[in-house]
């Protein structure tokens, strides 16, 4: 495996000027507000998903496929995972993966529709009104789609290498797909015309939106930032195309697969375990090849910490899914489907975004600072800008929440659910907090 062990990015993040020329600091620097309001959005979505499971637990308690439950779903998976990645690109793009994302004003419509489309589609989904939902799903996605094409445009000229811009590409264009069957679903709500089995339908939907778009993103930035925040020499050459290859044949194929029933699924399932395989084989490659850490750098560090919950959690859920692959439908793997999920969208992915922000928000209030200063007064390290208090509250709270929540839903237990909940709008709220004490100290 070759690596790359010169990483001017890995400079910036830690906030050291003096390799960081002017000339090269001024046309990258990320926009502010767009980001900001999508993050601010995202958090508000995952605040609002907690609570409604923390006071009303018997509503995502039981069977899953239910209009409420789905409303709490979509909160999530589009309100903080989505909007999470369609914020952080903003700031990912220019500061880690030379890729220009500067803010237009076609940026803050579909913002706007993004935002107005999302509580539409939740709001509709409370009401049971699926005609509503539907028009509302097409509102969010219009807004979405026109970030990930420029998202897809711009990667192709980004300087973070080839196997990054094939991640990013692949899931690009996994959205659209995902985004367009989830439209077709909802029409057909209102409208029933799609053919097949209805939970099969949104199966694929959802392994598609969230292996396919979702982890393929966090694999493929994963790749530059991972590097950047442990901090290690970077992994280079041609098996680092392996986990995108992988991941993209077994997304497709479990797709088309529970789309028609197929007995092909497990085999696409393999595809998908192998392709993870081979990005934690990086991962651990990273881990045990270490760079010198930089001045001031805390000894714990939330941000690795909250990455490694989401590994177990990732492996967690790798093992139910291959389990509910092969295992014959029952009374008892329906609920398992459910613990399946909190692992998968809470445990692993929404928990990446948490590492993510860790590490990105100081990062650019960093740049933000600098550039007001007219790139003539640096700014403190993004290192000291964290509240360490508030970010051990905030790994306790996942820590607890993820597990306790899982438990609660496969066991059908409202006070499980009710405990997790509360665990993990604790959690949100407070680093929240922290978030803001961030942008507010640097400014």
């Amino acid at each position: 495996m070759r690596t790359q062990d010169r990483d001017p990015d890995r400079v910036a993040l830690y906030g050291t000027p003096v390799t960081l020329p002017i000339t090269s600091a001024q046309p990258m620097v990320p926009a502010r507000a767009v980001p900001l309001l999508y993050l601010g959005t995202a958090h508000v979505a995952l605040a609002l998903a907690c609570f409604v499971s923390a006071w009303w637990p018997r509503t995502v308690a039981g069977f899953f496929y239910h209009a409420w439950m789905v409303g709490v779903v979509h909160l999530v998976t589009l309100g903080w995972i989505t909007f999470s990645i369609l914020g952080a690109i903003y700031i990912v793009g220019p500061a880690a993966l030379r890729m220009p994302m500067p803010a237009r004003r076609a940026d803050y419509v579909a913002y706007a529709f993004a935002v107005v489309g999302l509580i539409g589609m939740v709001t509709h989904f409370w009401m049971r009104e699926y005609g509503g939902m539907a028009w509302s799903a097409s509102t969010v996605a219009g807004g979405a789609i026109y970030v990930v094409a420029r998202v897809a445009r711009e990667v192709r000229s980004a300087g973070a290498g080839a196997p990054v811009r094939l991640h990013i590409t692949l899931a690009c264009v996994n959205f659209a797909i995902a985004a367009s069957m989830g439209l077709l679903i909802g029409f057909d709500k209102a409208y029933h015309f799609l053919p097949g089995f209805v939970l099969s339908n949104v199966y694929a939907h959802a392994h598609l939106a969230a292996l396919g778009w979702a982890t393929m993103m966090v694999v493929g930035v994963g790749y530059r930032m991972l590097p950047m925040a442990l901090p290690s020499r970077m992994p280079a050459g041609p098996t680092t195309y392996a986990s995108a290859v992988l991941l993209e044949i077994g997304v497709l194929g479990l797709f088309v697969s529970l789309l028609s029933s197929s007995a092909w699924t497990p085999v696409f399932g393999g595809f998908i375990v192998a392709g993870l395989a081979a990005f934690a084989s990086h991962v651990i490659w990273m881990v045990r090849s270490p760079a010198p850490k930089p001045h001031g750098a805390p000894r714990i560090d939330f941000g690795v910490l909250h990455a490694a919950g989401a590994g177990l959690s990732l492996l967690t859920a790798v093992g139910i899914g291959v389990t509910l692959l092969v295992a014959p439908v029952s009374a008892r793997t329906l609920p398992l489907a459910a613990a399946y999920g909190v692992f998968g969208l809470l445990g692993f992915l929404s928990q990446m975004v948490v590492a993510m922000e860790a590490r990105l928000l100081p990062l650019v209030a960093w740049y933000w600072a600098y550039a007001r200063s007219g790139y003539h007064t640096p700014p403190p390290s993004p290192l000291a800008m964290r509240d360490r208090s508030l970010q051990a509250i905030v790994f306790g709270g996942w820590t607890i929440g993820v597990p306790a929540l899982a438990a609660g839903l496969y066991l059908e237990s409202p006070a499980l659910v009710a405990t997790g909940a509360w665990s993990l709008l604790a959690a949100v709220l407070i680093g929240t907090l922290d978030n803001i004490l961030v942008l507010t100290t640097a400014r």
